[in-house]
């Protein structure tokens, strides 16, 4: 990573759709699987490997935060996809500059959700739960910055 956040989306096994991704945010680590990402059949990764389609995630993160800056605003930024709800990023900015980056459950069912266009959804989660202790305070540029080296990262880990 070329930024020094607290905060990381990663790969940690290439041997399947379980248990094979973490989030980690401060000091909170969160295990979750692939499988949502591996089944999704939208033309936007139609055809990708999972560390495109991991790609294709983050790109979509980058595009909420560039649309908080100079404004402001809150941003919801999906990382596990379940059966029974989804887990989320709150990025809560007052000004367009700051950001309070927060992990969160929504009991969003993840069947309904694209991975690779979530866009629709992440204004419907009005029921975040944040987990204790799980966030960080940063100025959004260098959580785009972040979150773009994080991106690239996820990408170069291939199918």
């Amino acid at each position: 990573m070329t930024t020094d956040l607290a905060l990381n989306f990663e790969r940690v096994s290439t041997r399947g759709a379980h248990s094979d991704l973490r989030l980690s945010i401060a000091a909170h680590r969160h295990v979750c699987d692939s499988y949502y990402f591996a089944i999704n059949a939208s033309p936007a990764v139609a055809g990708a490997g999972l560390g495109i389609k991991l790609g294709r995630l983050l790109e979509q993160w980058d595009e909420q935060i560039s649309n908080l800056m100079g404004s402001g605003g809150t941003a919801y930024l999906p990382y596990d996809f379940s059966d029974q709800c989804t887990a989320w990023l709150r990025v809560s900015s007052p000004d367009g500059q700051a950001a309070l980056v927060q992990a969160g459950w929504s009991h969003i069912e993840a069947w309904g959700i694209e991975p690779s266009n979530y866009a629709t959804t992440a204004p419907k989660v009005t029921d975040f739960s944040p987990i204790e202790g799980a966030q960080i305070a940063c100025p959004l540029a260098d959580l785009s910055t972040h979150i773009e080296a994080n991106r690239a990262a996820l990408i170069a880990t291939g199918p």
